[in-house]
């Protein structure tokens, strides 16, 4: 089919172009540096801004195709574990340097012997991470359950950087096959399963920069999983877990709450209206970000994996709308090299006014609607 063609052509760019980004202190790679990201910034910014949008279109046409029968269930799984695939051989710091600062916490811990909460990675001078460590003057900025799970890839790495590297990809695509499995459990539904794995943010943020929250908000939805096969001893402890991973899904602690007391009463659950709550419950927290520093693209897959599992249109529309235009956040730094002048601005607005608009759209369509009724 040529919709496939071309999106796993796309993913292949993508990952050509992830190359690019190659940091000149990256000494694994240094033979295969060229600069070129950083001395065509438009021309590249350009190609990024294409590729998102062309895979986006091809999302929504794989949705549609399977909607219409046009895939089967074997080919759904078939394209998503090809995703997988491809995005793995990515290089991991084309838009977040997170993956190398995940690498530099866990060997304060786990070579230096040291507590990550007490001492900071630039510490240790003449060590090899700190060349291409962006963060290395911070202290651990995750909790200890990230910091436990980071000594699986980084005892298997033996020492060896690019192993190591290789572990942390890794283990997210681990986490995310598990997630996506956890979504059919939950939905018994392999288009939900589409919605959320197959979205180019979600594949971006997961499986090309590695960004931990997918592990997060695995944790977070298993927790809600067991209160939903009412065994509230593994539901408390995987709460627990996911909140001492990155703590933002401690906005769903009140959430839990009314669900155990539901379960307690032994009263019905509405799992609509319950995903819908705490899609919404995140997506909350994904906006309050700015007040403690800003708000990163990768944030959107806390709201975003409850969003897959609800009927509502609204929530999902205005979800599907926010992973796309939170993919150009990157563009206004890409495009400039600086964090500053306009680029703060122009963050801003590819925010605030795709969500305004769509909102618009939507509540007038409503309006409209109802008229004619």
């Amino acid at each position: 089919m040529r919709t496939i063609y071309f999106y796993f052509t796309t993913l292949l760019l993508l990952v050509f172009l992830s190359y690019l980004f190659i940091d000149p202190n990256f000494h694994p790679l240094k033979e295969i540096y060229s600069g070129f990201a950083f001395s065509h910034k438009a021309l590249v910014s350009y190609a990024y801004v294409f590729l998102v949008v062309v895979s986006f279109m091809l999302y929504l046409r794989i949705l549609k195709m399977f909607k219409n029968k046009k895939l089967n269930k074997a080919q759904a799984i078939g394209i998503i574990s090809g995703s997988a695939v491809v995005l793995f051989f990515s290089y991991p710091a084309m838009l977040s340097y997170d993956i190398f600062n995940y690498l530099t916490t866990a060997r304060v811990l786990y070579h230096y012997g040291e507590n990550p909460y007490l001492v900071m990675p630039i510490e240790f001078i003449g060590d090899q991470n700190l060349l291409f460590t962006h963060a290395a003057n911070k202290f651990a900025l995750y909790g200890p359950s990230w910091i436990g799970i980071t000594a699986v890839p980084y005892f298997l790495g033996l020492g060896n950087t690019v192993l190591e590297i290789i572990g942390f990809k890794f283990l997210n695509v681990l986490f995310y096959a598990l997630s996506l499995f956890l979504i059919l459990r939950i939905s018994k539904d392999y288009y939900r399963v589409l919605f959320f794995g197959l979205n180019p943010l979600v594949l971006i943020e997961t499986l090309l920069s590695g960004h931990n929250d997918i592990v997060m908000m695995f944790f977070a939805l298993l927790a809600f999983y067991f209160i939903k096969e009412r065994r509230s001893a593994f539901s408390l402890l995987f709460i627990v877990v996911s909140i001492l991973i990155k703590y933002a899904t401690v906005f769903l602690l009140p959430l839990y709450a009314y669900l155990e007391y539901l379960n307690l009463r032994k009263r019905n659950i509405n799992w609509d209206k319950i995903f819908t709550s705490a899609s919404c419950s995140m997506m909350l927290v994904f906006f309050l970000s700015f007040i403690r520093e800003e708000i990163y693209p990768w944030y959107a897959i806390w709201f975003f994996i409850f969003a897959s599992l609800t009927h509502k249109k609204f929530l999902r529309g205005l979800s599907l709308v926010l992973t796309l235009f939170l993919l150009f956040r990157y563009v206004p730094f890409m495009y400039t090299g600086s964090h500053f002048g306009s680029t703060p601005i122009i963050k801003t607005v590819i925010i605030i006014v795709p969500v305004v608009v769509y909102v618009f759209y939507y509540f007038t369509r409503l309006k409209r609607m109802l008229g004619k009724w």
